[in-house]
């Protein structure tokens, strides 16, 4: 078990750090706000995993709420675009 964890988290860390200079490059509202969903997809999933690891159930509370969280916003910026267009560059998508 110690070896299939220690991968997932390998996988996730290089995965969070694309997801990051994916971040970075992103030029418009739309393909910033799909990292940053993804971004915090991998990190739940790497909290996932850290509760697997540690076996300490109090953390899967703050997993929920950081779920809710990331939902709310990502709805959120969603209608924002549906809006006003992709304001950061001007193009209307």
């Amino acid at each position: 078990m110690t070896v299939v964890t220690t991968v997932c988290m390998s996988v996730l860390g290089i995965s969070f750090l694309l997801v990051v200079v994916f971040v970075l490059r992103a030029r418009g509202l739309v393909d910033r706000s799909l990292g940053l969903d993804t971004m915090m997809s991998v990190a739940l999933n790497g909290l996932a995993v850290a509760i697997v690891i540690t076996g300490q159930a109090d953390i899967v509370d703050l997993t929920l709420l950081i779920s809710v969280l990331a939902f709310i916003g990502t709805i959120t910026v969603a209608r924002f675009v549906e809006r006003r267009g992709n304001t950061v560059t001007g193009e209307e998508e």
